[in-house]
């Protein structure tokens, strides 16, 4: 054995070991428990950072503990490739994006493998390859003929100069964030699909995710925002209706004003008579507004003019057109009830409109509508003929006096909306629809599939590159076999991260999407992201398995049983990243420490689900015990050969010691598997390494209780450091490849006690500790505890009243 640690050395031979055996690859085995675990895939942008290693560290401890649970165990990896970033590489570096990105997984692929990851590599794939994506048009196409993909025109961001729809972050002061250029809300012509069809039963199925944390079904379940209200109608001059959505019913009586987007069809009408109009909608149009910064942006509005009638009262009601108001949220109208609604109250105070009071509390609660709105349920006031009535009598009576009217009606209504999933931009996957003057919008035909993005582009930065391509969108029909177009639009991302994890279940196979080895792996039993990714994309993954499940692609409802949300690398208070310039880059401590060192570090500084604090000492002090750890086994082997444990002619200390390596094994399983705390098994192993390290070398039985230990840390550090465990393991002359090897089992008879520690209190206060048989009797316990001499000082001038014995813990002489 080498007398140094030499990590390189060992970490180069280890993973070569595992390349040359393919030693991760994984088959369907129906005789043996599967586990798939699975981290989420990562965007090639060319290098790893801290927050990836700490992501991939924490899934591969899980999958290759439970590998030694002797479970067939799949951890694939693959890239989520498609997307703005190479785009943008592309203009500033004048690479396309395939060669872009096909470069950057080929560097991050070697970063991975020099980090050890358990990856089962010949699953790999990339979501630009049209292998891939093939698929998912296919996909497409069968929810377009169910009616579940639909075109209809809708709001976005548009910058006129780069003739293209941006994010809300991507519009920075009212303007491009690349170019400068102001950017304008501009209706266009985008593909949906129909999530909210499904909201019911992704709100209803998120009681069975009982191994999801709670911040993140809470978050869903605010996303999909159920609500039960009402659909009512105010009528306007010409008689038409406008209609509003309320849950709150019972304040309509309070309604002082209506607001409608800028984009609504009456503010629209409105303001072609009205040139103030016209120029505040125009100015509207150019800011940008997510539903986010409702509750905080300036409220902004003007009247247009027009009066509606309230349903009820029969009194008329001004329409202001107002920025709060979201076209791309409901009816695109609502109604107003300044003394109820701060964000009323708010634009109410500003345009001098009328606050009227029509719910009291129902305790002693301040209700001042001069200084805010009062928002709590209570006792209606001012209200007529349901003056008196509480929130749910006053929706009862009130709705049902609506639908009497045919004026309103009972509703359930969803915060969820339908997910648009097409981008005008060039990197991603063709939208698989042909467009002709006579049939309409028709799928790409299976065998004409997939419609492979051109790779080959001049890529401008002005508009994506295919819509200036003839050879790519000229097609024909279909179905008259006359002129057509293909679709020019691609798809958002997420619709290639909805569906991953189950590729990988077939992703050999160039016949179908999934296969029966899908329903062998799927679902994932263990995922591991960021908590960032905690609505859209699980929620997308969760719609698009329903949507698989339905076209019996998949047998189960939810993709992920176990789900964990690691907490980010920070450093110096501050999260990791190149724009702050406080970034570690994982390949330079993988050259100086090892790649052990990187993953000992990431599990040991925090618990998985918090935030981790990065710290160079904390670095150099995991390479320390694994350097502590090598020499310990280094000292053990140089003392020759070892003889059989006999746990009968064992020491008091060799006892103890091999009591406390039993105690650790069961812990430190518990760790791994059900806390998932994998900083306290660690800290349990470096214990029990101080412990092992204080045994009599020279004594037989004592270096067989050594021997044993050795292996058993070397088993439970397996997960974690697996390279120097790969090398320990062989020089310890352990069975097999450690890899393969099973989890060590507790020996029950080692946790046995031969005497116990218990304390002795006189009047609940503690006078002596002392050590008795682990089979004494109350009676003897008790004498043995009169008979200690500092409790002897504190009872001789007094008289026992009473002897409390509570076995195993503690005696309590109570005396006055």
């Amino acid at each position: 054995m080498e007398q140094q640690y030499d990590p390189q050395a060992i970490e180069q031979a280890t993973q070569a070991h595992w390349l040359n055996n393919n030693s991760f690859a994984v088959q369907q085995d129906d005789k043996r428990e599967k586990f798939y675990c699975l981290a989420m895939f990562p965007y090639p942008s060319g290098q790893l950072h801290m927050g990836h290693v700490r992501n991939y560290t924490i899934a591969d401890v899980i999958a290759r503990y439970q590998r030694m649970q002797g479970k067939n165990v799949l951890q694939p990896m693959g890239w989520d490739a498609f997307g703005l970033p190479a785009e943008n590489a592309a203009i500033k570096n004048n690479v396309p994006p395939a060669q872009w990105t096909a470069q950057n997984i080929d560097y991050m692929r070697e970063q991975l493998r020099k980090l050890g990851f358990a990856y089962d590599w010949d699953r790999e794939f990339a979501t630009c390859d049209p292998t891939y994506y093939r698929w998912e048009q296919w996909f497409f196409t069968k929810l377009f003929e169910k009616g579940l993909a639909y075109k209809k025109k809708a709001e976005v961001n548009w910058c006129e100069t780069d003739q293209t729809v941006l994010a809300n972050e991507q519009v920075v002061d009212g303007c491009c964030w690349r170019c400068d250029n102001p950017v304008e809300r501009r209706e266009i012509d985008q593909w949906f699909i129909k999530i909210t069809d499904y909201a019911q039963q992704l709100l209803d199925d998120l009681d069975s995710l009982d191994e999801w944390p709670e911040q993140v079904r809470t978050m869903q379940r605010n996303w999909i925002g159920r609500s039960e209200g009402v659909n009512l109608d105010f009528s306007l001059a010409d008689g038409s209706p406008l209609s509003v959505y309320t849950t709150r019913p019972d304040t309509l009586m309070g309604v002082t004003y209506l607001a409608v987007a800028a984009q609504h069809p009456l503010a629209k009408a409105a303001a072609e008579k009205n040139p103030a109009l016209a120029e505040f909608i125009q100015q509207q149009s150019k800011v940008k507004v997510a539903e986010a910064d409702m509750a905080t942006m300036e409220k902004l509005g003007m009247d247009t003019g027009t009066k509606a009638i309230h349903p009820l009262s029969g009194e008329e009601v001004p329409v202001w057109v107002a920025n709060f108001v979201l076209m791309s949220y409901g009816s695109g109208a609502v109604m107003s009830v300044p003394g109820h609604d701060q964000r009323d109250w708010e634009f109410a105070q500003k345009y001098n409109l009328p606050i009227k009071q029509v719910i009291a509390p129902l305790a002693d609660e301040p209700c001042d509508l001069s200084s805010a709105a009062f928002t709590e349920k209570g006792l209606l006031i001012n209200s007529g003929p349901y003056d008196g009535l509480d929130f749910q009598a006053a929706f009862d009576t009130i709705a049902k006096e609506l639908e009497t009217q045919g004026k309103g009606e009972r509703t359930v209504n969803f915060r969820l909306r339908d997910w648009g999933v097409s981008r005008q931009r060039y990197w991603g996957a063709p939208i698989p629809i042909i467009n002709c003057d006579s049939c309409g919008a028709l799928p790409v035909p299976e065998q004409d599939l997939p419609v492979v993005l051109p790779t080959e582009v001049e890529f401008e930065g002005v508009g994506s590159p295919i819509k200036k391509m003839p050879s790519f969108y000229e097609t024909s029909c279909p179905s008259c076999q006359g002129p057509a177009t293909r679709e020019t639009d691609t798809f958002d991302t997420f619709m290639e991260s909805s569906w991953y994890y189950a590729r990988y279940a077939s992703s050999t196979n160039d016949n179908a999407m999934l296969d029966a080895e899908a329903n062998y792996w799927v679902p994932v039993d263990q995922y591991v992201g960021g908590i960032e990714h905690a609505i859209l994309h699980l929620l997308y993954a969760r719609f698009y398995h329903k949507l698989m499940r339905d076209e019996g692609l998949v047998k189960s409802d939810e993709p992920f049983k176990r789900l964990l949300t690691q907490g980010m690398v920070l450093k110096d208070g501050a999260k990791m990243s190149k724009s702050k310039g406080n970034t570690v880059d994982p390949q330079a401590l993988i050259d100086s420490y090892g790649a052990d060192t990187v993953r000992l570090f990431s599990m040991f500084a925090a618990p998985p689900e918090q935030s981790l604090e990065w710290s160079d000492s904390g670095v150099e002090g995991a390479n320390r015990f694994l350097k502590r750890l090598w020499k310990l086994v280094n000292s053990h082997l140089e003392l020759g050969a070892i003889a059989p444990l006999n746990s009968a002619q064992l020491t008091e200390q060799e006892k103890s010691a091999r009591r406390k390596l039993h105690e650790t094994i069961g812990k430190v399983a518990d760790d791994y598997g059900r806390r998932q705390t994998f900083n306290t098994a660690i800290a349990a192993t470096m214990e029990l390494c101080n412990e092992l390290g204080k045994l009599d070398q020279h004594s037989e039985q004592g270096r067989a209780v050594l021997d044993e230990g050795l292996r058993a840390v070397v088993l439970m550090l397996n997960p974690i450091v697996p390279h120097i465990c790969h090398h320990l393991w062989q020089l310890l002359d352990g069975e097999g490849e450690v890899l393969n090897a099973a989890w060590p089992q507790v020996d029950e008879s080692a946790l046995v006690r031969d005497s116990i520690d218990i304390v002795v209190q006189v009047n609940g206060k503690v006078r002596a500790k002392m050590s008795v048989a682990a089979d004494a009797d109350k009676a003897s316990i008790e004498a043995q505890a009169l008979a200690q001499e500092n409790v002897q000082r504190f009872i001789e001038s007094v008289t026992v009243r009473k002897v409390i014995v509570v076995p195993g813990k503690l005696v309590n002489i109570v005396a006055n």
